[in-house]
């Protein structure tokens, strides 16, 4: 029996307002694999600082870093498909995320462009006043982390529909969970 190639965990990554949720409910939704939230991981003292308006500390990251990689790890370790949000600013966030079968998902646009999008979004505990501290601590990938970039100018749906094709992605077919257990 041939083995079929393992479809990767992504990590879909970008400052806060470049649609990473957006996309990855849509990419979830078209693929049928699992999906989470990244900032529904947060400790509540993180979520609270940024809520304040205060920027996060790396020592703030760590923990939350350490909850996401143990999810990615989990998904990858069972051979199961999964999409996950994070922000992974910094090069040594994605480090702690890395892992083979990982595949990170920039999504990049102008600090004006995102600026707008934060502007009509509510309900988020990320005020658009951090967005300047997010795009100050950005370090955009480099050629040695295995990662695609998305130019956020497309509709979520085009934006999704451009990474199952620029990375071969197919949906899950029969049950998910069986590859976890």
């Amino acid at each position: 029996m041939a083995k079929t190639a393992q479809q990767p965990v992504l990590v879909i990554m970008g400052v806060s307002g470049s649609g990473k949720s957006t996309v990855a409910g849509v990419l979830a939704g078209k693929l049928g694999w699992d999906l989470a939230e990244g900032d529904d991981l947060h400790p509540e003292s993180n979520v609270a600082k940024m809520h304040s308006g205060q920027a996060l500390t790396d020592e703030d990251r760590w923990p939350w870093l350490g909850i996401i990689s143990d999810w990615i790890t989990g998904h990858v370790e069972a051979g199961v498909p999964a999409i996950i949000t994070c922000s992974a600013l910094k090069k040594k966030y994605r480090d702690v995320l890395r892992a083979e079968g990982v595949v990170f998902v920039f999504l990049q646009g102008s600090k004006d462009k995102i600026s707008d999008r934060l502007a009509s979004r509510h309900g988020h505990f990320m005020p658009p006043s951090l967005l300047e501290s997010q795009f100050d601590a950005l370090e955009e990938p480099t050629e040695d982390e295995n990662y695609i970039s998305l130019c956020v100018s497309a509709s979520p749906a085009e934006e999704a529909d451009e990474v199952i094709e620029r990375l071969g992605l197919h949906p899950v077919t029969g049950d998910a969970e069986a590859g976890a257990k």
